[in-house]
């Protein structure tokens, strides 16, 4: 499952990081995210909004590849595996929430910013994690180097937007990117789904032919 996982993710290249305020939203936002054609999203527990809105996307858009962002603790990632996220991602490494989630047969992308961090992954089997906060943590930089020294795959988020996406996706040991850029809470709340479609269109045809 998490190889399939993991190819699926590296064939988007593009993972749109949400924050949702209301369950309603949830699907006119992913059928404007597959309109565009990303049918993946990652919908954050920064809201009490979320379990639900992953539960009814899971339900009700099966083909939308969906997962549960900003999990913090180990109860949000049972409501996650509760919900049916496809995956879990953590903006840290908290080996609590982590060897939860592996002990749960559920993938988990938890947040490193230094090799000690990486090495806490691979320690546990990890083959992919999230790089976070990818710009203020030396961006493509910091990447270029631990790629010279480590085995392992990362999705960097946090200051990526459609004006560097390319220079990480242009990395070997970069799986796939996560942004909210074409998502953006104003966006969501304010119901403009054509307008996220069309700025999701504009990301996947920039980075298509990576």
């Amino acid at each position: 499952m998490e190889r399939n996982l993991t190819e699926a993710i590296a064939q988007v290249k593009l993972v749109p990081v949400i924050k949702l305020t209301k369950v309603e939203d949830a699907l006119p936002l992913v059928d404007a995210l597959v309109a565009g054609g990303l049918p993946v999203a990652e919908i954050t527990f920064r809201t009490s909004a979320a379990a639900k809105s992953i539960e009814t996307v899971r339900r009700q858009r099966p083909d939308v590849l969906v997962g549960a962002g900003t999990v913090l603790t180990v109860d949000q990632a049972q409501q996650a595996i509760d919900a049916g996220a496809s995956f879990v991602v953590a903006p840290g490494f908290n080996p609590a929430v982590v060897d939860f989630c592996i002990g749960k047969n559920m993938p988990v992308f938890p947040g490193v910013t230094s090799p000690t961090e990486v090495e806490m992954g691979l320690a546990r089997g990890l083959k992919v994690l999230k790089f976070f906060p990818a710009e203020a943590a030396g961006g493509v930089a910091m990447l270029k180097a631990m790629g010279a020294v480590y085995d392992v795959r990362f999705m960097p988020t946090g200051g990526i937007t459609e004006k560097n996406v390319l220079s990480y996706l242009g990395l070997k040991n970069v799986l796939a990117c996560g942004g909210s850029w074409m998502v953006k809470p104003e966006l969501v709340d304010a119901g403009k789904f054509e307008e996220i479609a069309q700025i999701t269109r504009q990301a996947v045809e920039l980075v298509k032919n990576l």
